[in-house]
């Protein structure tokens, strides 16, 4: 019924932590976090799904499916976007599909398939720089 001390202030100082990040974050950082919190929500989904947990399974695929609608989806431009917006929204769209599929099925094989096609667009996402917000440009010297 109670949570000792120590997980409630853990709990808190991963609440703050993570509003932290994405207060600090510029807009390319906050794709990188929900890409992280996608693939740990679908990672969570397969403990659950292994553990017999269906309640926690469903929880964890709910999240999965909120943060592609709601965040990767709902940020793409599909007008200024081109090729590559248009075939991100439909890895999305296939992705929340088969996510459902594992929530309906208890399907593991769909939960792994949605993480190998997000995990290189997330790698590759962070591999890219976004563009320096104007207070963190190089400061150019006298004679440089």
């Amino acid at each position: 019924m109670f949570t000792s001390v120590n997980s409630r202030a853990a709990a808190a100082y991963q609440r703050i932590a993570a509003e932290t990040s994405v207060q600090g974050a510029s807009p390319h950082q906050l794709v990188g976090l929900l890409y992280d919190a996608l693939l740990q929500a679908i990672a969570s989904a397969r403990g659950a799904l292994s553990r017999g947990d269906i309640s926690a399974k469903g929880v964890s695929i709910g999240k999965a499916v909120r943060l592609i609608e709601e965040g990767l989806k709902a940020g793409l431009n599909l007008e200024q976007g081109g090729e590559i917006a248009a075939n991100l929204h439909q890895m999305y769209t296939y992705s929340v599909m088969r996510l459902t599929q594992a929530n309906v099925r208890n399907d593991m094989a769909a939960l792994e398939e949605v993480s190998r096609l997000i995990e290189p667009v997330a790698q590759a996402w962070k591999q890219i720089q976004g563009p320096r917000p104007a207070n963190l440009q190089p400061v150019k010297t006298a004679g440089a």
